[in-house]
């Protein structure tokens, strides 16, 4: 089992000098969140769009990266759910191919993802030197452990009319990473859960405070 992923070049059609991944959320592709990169204004980045791994069970192409619970709450700990662990491994490990295959190092590269993909984000970005994460409208799996080198700064943009991940959520992974130390930019939006053109504008600014 591999990823397979949608590569974007720089616009500018020279070698990229940054890297951004964008993860998408249960029930989409890399298609459905390919749009975005379009949307910012970055000529010398190139962005890398993976499916996840699994099917989802109720729509056609359709991707996840570990299957929801009935009632999952947000408040859990689900991080050593089967799924879940064989796409952290398969991330992780894509995410570290990737200075081979594209020449930008992590220290270069900024991982991001939207509702699911932004859980993922957390879980996996959090222990590796990425230069930077993006959680949209995303949540914790569980505990986060400390560790002796510093996080990643983290943007998190949530929606106070959030119907699907309740922007408690987010505010509970916000006051937990704090704790740890990390660095955070947190911002809400009267929106649902979506990525409204003013989450675009937070990551266009957050993106440029760190890779230029």
């Amino acid at each position: 089992m591999s990823l397979n992923a949608i590569a974007i070049p720089p616009k500018s059609g020279k070698p990229p000098t940054g890297l951004i991944v964008v993860l998408h959320g249960w029930g989409a592709n890399a298609q459905d969140v390919a749009f975005l990169c379009s949307m910012l204004e970055l000529s010398d980045v190139q962005f890398m769009v993976p499916d996840a791994p699994f099917p989802h069970p109720y729509g056609i192409g359709g991707k996840m990266w570990y299957d929801l619970s009935d009632n999952l709450t947000f408040g859990g700990d689900i991080s050593t759910q089967t799924d879940l662990v064989t796409s952290r491994n398969l991330l992780t490990d894509w995410l570290n191919s990737l200075e081979a295959n594209i020449g930008v190092p992590l220290s270069r590269t900024m991982l991001g993802g939207f509702s699911q993909g932004g859980a993922m984000t957390l879980d996996v970005g959090l222990h590796l030197p990425l230069a930077g994460l993006m959680m949209l409208s995303g949540y914790l799996h569980g505990a986060v452990s400390p560790q002796e080198v510093s996080y990643p700064p983290i943007l998190m943009v949530h929606g106070r009319q959030d119907a699907v991940v309740p922007v408690s959520a987010a505010r509970s992974a916000r006051d937990r990473l704090s704790d740890l130390n990390a660095t955070i930019v947190y911002e809400e939006f009267d929106m649902g859960h979506e990525i409204s053109p003013l989450v675009l504008s937070e990551m266009q600014r957050f993106i440029h405070q760190i890779i230029g």
